[in-house]
């Protein structure tokens, strides 16, 4: 076979970072549990008509097809792409199974997705998302939307990173002022805002007249609107100093405000009302996020979402959601870049057992199974060679003790081989330090 060629934008971390990212879903998901949302895994699949329904996303979905395929089969070979996000699943599978479901349905949803775009540091082709999302039938109450941020928040706290800022708006802000202004095309307008960190105020104002038929006063104001930012609910005055009347607006700001008054009162500084946040999938239809880690703002959101309320609908049955996605392997990958993060060991294990032969290969493999029954990671020596070679083998996987098996009577014996300090110790007793028991992350 000869040598492969790796395949850019689908990750592959070492057992190290393997372990680190093992943490960090811990963290999350105990975070997630703590506020009440419940697990739930979907299929990798969803039929292309629903993935390619909202959102400018036909050129990232990967399509599904056997290699003989059969056009005939149940869903034909070119019908199923592959998720590209997990919020799309999710309102499928609420209107599956709302019948068997409580409303609001509180969960979360940690899984792989898959987007056809160009790989760069911090962007990838298959990655891990950490999404949470409450729905409800018919309405869903606005306090919901103002929870969000503070679960996000919690669970990035409880993480060794650089703290975060999450970015809050309001879509009825955008469109009702986009209308106010008297434009007939908020959707195109709200695009063309979200592409202002790419191109600039010039870019953004050229597109504005383009796709959306603003004139140059109608762009100079969707700019202005999109300059506003504030660490409190005082944008709210700074909206309606711009002079723009809009039902949809009003409503939009009164949201946007109890959002940053909940939060101010939860986590003081964890959300910054910006206006120019858009987001750029169109099921977004009131509160968006998109959040900084700081230092590495250059990189964009590593955490995002939104309020949706025709996403999830057919027919009569509507339920309106509100949701905000992780991007765990886009936080992981630029911290793993910058050396951010680290582990103290490498393996899980804090005990290597010494086989003094091979003859007694049996009494190390029942003191193994003694720690292991009472939590301590513990493997045995792969080979009876001289001691002072299994203690190298320990010192080169990182493993902090070995475990000395007590020959004609003698107690048995446990050496730090870090201090060299060793001590007569029993199987069914010794334990180790707290920070030696599993490897830690900072």
């Amino acid at each position: 076979m000869s040598k492969p060629t790796p395949i850019s934008g689908f990750p592959e971390w070492t057992p190290a970072q393997r372990m680190i990212e093992q943490y960090v879903l811990d963290r999350i998901r105990s975070t997630f549990e703590l506020y009440g949302f419940a697990p739930l895994e979907t299929r990798a699949v969803e039929p292309l008509d629903q993935l390619l329904r909202k959102g400018e996303t036909s050129k990232e979905v990967y399509v599904i097809r056997r290699l003989h395929g059969d056009p005939e089969g149940p869903a034909g070979d070119d019908a199923l792409g592959l998720h590209f996000d997990l919020t799309v699943p999710f309102a499928r599978y609420v209107l599956e199974n709302a019948g068997k479901l409580t409303f609001p349905f509180r969960r979360y949803q940690i899984q792989k997705v898959w987007r056809g775009e160009r790989p760069q540091e911090g962007r990838y082709r298959e990655f891990l998302q950490a999404d949470i999302d409450i729905v409800d039938r018919d309405t869903l109450a606005p306090h919901h939307e103002a929870e969000m941020p503070l679960v996000v928040g919690d669970a990035l706290r409880s993480l060794p990173i650089p703290p975060v800022r999450i970015q809050v708006n309001n879509r009825k802000i955008c469109e009702g002022f986009y209308r106010g202004v008297g434009l007939t095309d908020p959707e195109a307008a709200l695009r063309a805002v979200d592409k202002l960190d790419k191109i600039g105020p010039a870019g953004v104002a050229e597109l504005l007249a383009a796709t959306a038929g603003a004139s140059e006063a109608q762009a100079k104001a969707c700019l202005a609107l999109a300059e506003i930012a504030a660490p409190d609910a005082s944008f709210a005055d700074a909206v309606r100093a711009l002079g723009v009347s809009h039902p949809l607006l009003d409503e939009g700001v009164e949201e946007l405000v109890r959002v940053m008054e909940t939060a101010a009162a939860h986590s003081p500084g964890l959300c910054v009302a910006d206006l120019r946040i858009a987001r750029g999938l169109d099921y977004y239809t009131g509160t968006v996020y998109e959040t900084q880690l700081i230092g590495y703002e250059r990189f964009g959101s590593i955490c995002s979402g939104g309020r949706y309320d025709n996403l999830a609908s057919a027919g009569n049955a509507r339920f309106p959601g509100v949701g905000i996605s992780i991007g765990v392997t886009r936080l992981l990958g630029l911290l793993f870049g910058a050396g951010a993060l680290s582990v103290s060991r490498e393996v899980p294990t804090c005990v290597l057992v010494a086989v003094t032969n091979e003859e007694l290969r049996p009494a190390s493999d029942s003191v193994a199974g003694a720690l292991r029954s009472r939590g301590i990671p513990t493997e045995v020596s792969p080979s009876a060679a001289k001691f002072g070679k299994q203690i190298r083998y320990a010192q080169r996987r990182g493993i902090p003790y070995v475990w000395f098996p007590g020959a004609d009577g003698a107690p048995d014996e446990v050496k730090d081989i870090r201090s060299g300090e060793q001590v007569a110790a029993a199987s069914g007793e010794w334990t180790p330090p707290r920070e030696d028991l599993k490897p830690l992350v900072s």
